[in-house]
């Protein structure tokens, strides 16, 4: 199949490896640019333990000037990709929730004390208001935006010319925030989405919502909200 990925970079290459591994025709739509933010302020202990619901949380961290007093700290990952980014960054008591944002709730209510705050670290645009969603398990988090994700505004030439002419066979969605923005550059760009024979892969319910509150012909979305579930729909 000639497909789409429109994840951001680093993620996109890897996952366009493993599809071209499957012998499919891959193209990088990167819809969005990680742009981290080196002077968030991490604040100060103590704190008892760490929330991510990205990997880019913790690619953004990485590079922090205050991340050693935290490394020490339980990190709660809402899945494996984001609990992997997190060990890559130094953190070695890592958890993951293998789901999604409510499954990531229940594991931090379970395993995270109640005794000191959590600190949240995040995007600037958020799918869930999980700073809210723990408050109702009892649990205190502190948000700090540590990346910031800068949307493209139009299709490369050519993907769009392939996608116009109904010659992409599926496109791949990992978040609501780049469906949405992939949405939005097809319309400004005069594609009727609904009109074209061309898959759309979306890893959550969330995130296929995004693409198309009213559907799409096509619309599949993963049974769990990960690579491998993803990839199945398109086996």
């Amino acid at each position: 199949m000639r497909l789409i990925v429109t994840r951001p970079e680093p993620d996109a290459s890897r996952t366009a490896a493993a599809l071209r591994a499957r012998g499919h025709t891959v193209e990088l739509v990167p819809l969005l640019h990680i742009a981290p933010e080196p002077a968030a302020e991490l604040g100060e202990g103590p704190i008892g333990g760490i929330v991510i619901t990205s990997a880019n949380a913790a690619r953004a961290i990485e590079a922090h000037p205050g991340k050693t007093d935290f490394l020490a700290l339980p990190v709660f990952a809402v899945g494996r990709r984001s609990a992997d980014a997190a060990r890559a960054a130094g953190f070695r008591d890592v958890m993951s929730a293998d789901g999604n944002a409510e499954d990531l709730v229940r594991l931090v209510a379970e395993r995270a004390t109640r005794a000191l705050p959590l600190l949240y670290l995040a995007g600037e645009d958020r799918a869930a208001d999980l700073e809210a969603l723990l408050a109702a398990k009892g649990v205190t988090a502190r948000t700090v935006v540590t990346y910031r994700a800068v949307a493209a505004t139009a299709f490369p030439p050519a993907t769009r010319d392939a996608l116009a002419a109904g010659q992409i066979d599926g496109v791949l969605h990992y978040s609501a925030r780049s469906a949405a923005v992939f949405g939005a550059i097809a319309l400004a760009a005069r594609i009727d989405l609904k009109s074209l024979q061309t898959r759309h892969f979306c890893l959550s319910a969330e995130v296929a919502a995004a693409l198309a509150p009213d559907g799409l012909p096509g619309l599949a979305v993963a049974a769990e909200p990960d690579e491998a579930a993803l990839f199945a729909l398109i086996s």
